[in-house]
C-alpha cells in the first residue's frame, strides 16, 4: 500500500471513530452498532499507520526520481481523495428529514397487526412511537385508544390545510433503509411550526380521518432539539 492509501485508511478509521465516540452514528446506524464502528475504526487506523509506515521505509529516492515522471499524475489524484475523507472530519452530514417523506415508500401499517390492549385513562398523556400509533388507529378503527391522550415525537414534514404531518423514520439496519412513518396533526391554533423542526405533540387519536393518514388532534405542541436517535 502507498503512502497516500496509508494516509487514507487512517482517515477512514478516523472518521469511524468520530462518528462513533461522539454518537453522531446513530443518524445512520442502529445505537448497536455502536461498539463495531469503534472496533472497525481502530482496525483500519493501525492497518493504514503501519502501510503509511512501511511505505516510508521502503521508498528508495532512485526510485522515486526514475518514477517521477511516469507516476506523479497517479500519486497526485491518489492525495486528493484526502479532501473530501477530510471534510468528514470537521461536518457531519445531517439526519434524513422531511425532503424525503414524500419520496420514499413508506411502512405498511395496516398487514398483519394484532389487537392491542385499550389504554388505560390515567389523566396523563402516554408517549408513544409514531408506529404504534399508526397500528392503533387501523386496528379496529382506533377503539384501544379509549380516547386517552397520546405523545407523538417527531419532525414537521409538509404544512397541510388545518394542520400539518409529523413524521419520523424507521429503520432495520441503516439510513438506507428508512422508510417515513407519517401521521396528520390537526386542529392547530396559531403558526404552523418550522419544515424539519423536531416536535412534541399531545393528543388524542381523531376517528374517521384520511384513510390513508390516521390523524391526532393536538392539545399541545412543542418544539424540542433533534433527538441522539432519531429513528425508532
Amino acid at each position: 500500500m502507498s503512502k497516500a492509501g496509508g494516509a487514507i485508511s487512517v482517515l477512514v478509521g478516523a472518521v469511524l471513530l468520530r462518528l462513533a465516540l461522539t454518537g453522531t452514528f446513530q443518524r445512520y446506524v442502529r445505537e448497536g452498532m455502536g461498539w463495531l464502528l469503534v472496533a472497525a475504526g481502530i482496525v483500519i487506523v493501525t492497518v493504514g499507520v503501519v502501510a503509511f509506515v512501511r511505505a516510508l521505509r521502503h521508498a528508495e529516492p532512485a526510485d522515486l526520481h526514475d518514477h517521477d515522471h511516469d507516476h506523479g499524475h497517479g500519486v497526485g489524484v491518489g492525495w486528493l481523495l484526502l479532501a473530501p475523507i477530510s471534510a468528514l472530519l470537521l461536518v457531519a452530514p445531517p439526519t434524513l428529514g422531511s425532503f424525503g417523506v414524500d419520496r420514499s415508500t413508506s411502512v405498511d401499517i395496516r398487514s398483519g397487526i394484532g389487537v392491542f390492549e385499550p389504554l388505560p385513562r390515567t389523566g396523563t398523556a402516554r408517549p408513544m412511537s409514531l408506529l404504534e400509533f399508526s397500528q392503533r388507529a387501523y386496528e379496529r378503527s382506533g377503539v384501544s385508544f379509549n380516547r386517552s391522550a397520546v405523545q407523538l415525537t417527531g419532525f414537521m414534514a409538509g404544512s397541510e390545510e388545518g394542520g400539518f404531518k409529523l413524521a419520523r423514520y424507521q429503520i432495520a439496519c441503516c439510513a438506507a433503509d428508512a422508510a417515513p412513518i407519517v401521521v396528520r396533526v390537526v386542529g392547530v391554533e396559531g403558526a404552523v411550526p418550522a419544515r424539519d423542526q423536531w416536535l412534541v405533540v399531545t393528543g388524542t387519536f381523531q376517528r374517521g380521518g384520511d384513510e390513508d393518514l390516521p390523524e391526532l388532534t393536538a392539545t399541545s405542541i412543542l418544539d424540542i432539539d433533534a433527538p441522539q436517535d432519531p429513528y425508532e
